[in-house]
C-alpha cells in the first residue's frame, strides 16, 4: 500500500483538453499529486461559429453524487485541498457551496470564473452574483485574472500598483490569500502577478511569452497552487511555485487548428 498527496478539482470539462478539469488533472499529475474530479459542466467550442462556447451544465444531483462518492472515499485528513473552476450556473454554485459546508476543506483554491460565454448576459450576471455571495466566502486562496480582479475589487487596473491595490481589496473582502494575475494585460515586458495575504504583499514577475493570452493558463495556475498546498507549501510558497510552473507551460505551449494556443504542463 502507498499513500500520496491528493487534491480535488471541481470544474468543467473542456473538450479540446486545453483548460478546465483536463488541465487541472495534468497539473496535479505533474506535481505527483493524485487528482480527483467532480465535473460541473461540459464545454465544447464550436468551430462552425468562431469557436464560441457550447455550454451544458451537469445536473445538480449528479454533482452531489460525485462529491458524495469522493468524500466517502477520502476523509478530511487524506483529502484536504480542493480547487474550484467553472461552476456556470446559480444552481451548480448552490450545490457546491452546500457540499463544501457539509464537508469542509482546509484549503479551497478558487479560480473565480465570472463569465461563461455560453450564457445569456442576465444568466451570467446571476451566476457572478451567486459565486461572489456563496463560494467566495468559503475560499482560502483566490486567483482572479485581470477582468475578474477588476470585477471583484470594483476598480480599474492599469498598472502594477492598481493590481496590488485590487488584490488587497479582494483579500479584505474575502479573507483569502489572493494571487491577482496581470498577465499580458499590463504594459511592460513582464507578466506580473501580485500575491497578498494578511502578512505579505509580493510582486511576482516573469518575462512575457508573446502578447496574447494562452488558453488554460488560469486553470493551470490555480491547480498548481492547489497541488503545492497539498504538498505542504505555505500560500506564498505555492504562489511562487505556481508562477514558475505556468510560465514553463506557456513556453511549452501546444498549437492546434483552434485560434488559440494552450498551456502544456511540464513535470516538476
Amino acid at each position: 500500500m502507498t499513500s500520496a498527496p491528493l487534491a480535488l478539482t471541481i470544474a468543467g470539462s473542456e473538450a479540446t483538453g486545453g483548460a478546465g478539469a483536463q488541465a487541472d488533472l495534468r497539473t496535479f499529475q505533474a506535481h505527483d499529486v493524485f487528482g480527483v474530479v467532480t465535473l460541473t459542466c461540459i464545454v465544447s467550442f464550436d468551430p462552425k461559429a468562431d469557436w464560441g462556447h457550447r455550454f451544458v451544465p451537469v445536473e445538480a444531483s449528479v454533482i452531489t453524487d460525485q462529491l458524495e462518492a469522493i468524500t466517502a472515499a477520502y476523509d478530511q485528513d487524506q483529502l484536504s485541498v480542493t480547487k474550484i473552476g467553472m461552476l456556470g450556473t446559480p444552481t451548480t454554485i448552490a450545490t457546491v457551496a452546500e457540499a463544501l459546508q457539509r464537508r469542509p476543506f482546509a484549503q479551497v483554491v478558487l479560480d473565480p470564473v465570472l463569465i461563461c460565454k455560453g450564457q445569456e448576459p442576465g444568466a451570467a450576471l446571476d451566476t457572478d452574483t451567486a459565486l461572489k455571495a456563496q463560494i467566495l466566502p468559503l475560499a482560502t486562496f483566490v486567483t482572479p485574472n485581470h477582468f475578474e480582479a477588476e470585477a471583484l475589487s470594483g476598480m480599474q487596473i492599469r498598472t502594477v500598483d492598481d493590481l496590488t491595490e485590487a488584490a488587497r481589496r479582494i483579500h479584505e473582502l474575502s479573507g483569502a490569500a489572493v494571487l491577482a494575475k496581470g498577465g499580458v494585460h499590463l504594459p511592460g515586458p513582464d507578466a506580473v502577478d501580485v500575491f497578498v495575504d494578511a502578512d505579505t504583499t509580493e510582486v511576482l514577475s516573469a518575462p512575457k511569452v508573446g502578447d496574447v493570452a494562452v488558453a488554460g493558463a488560469g486553470c493551470t495556475l490555480a491547480a498548481a497552487v492547489a497541488a503545492r498546498l497539498a504538498l505542504g507549501d505555505s500560500p506564498l510558497e505555492a504562489a511562487r511555485a505556481a508562477k514558475v510552473f505556468v510560465t514553463s507551460g506557456i513556453h511549452s505551449r501546444l498549437q492546434s487548428a483552434a485560434p488559440f494556443d494552450v498551456v502544456r504542463q511540464q513535470t516538476v
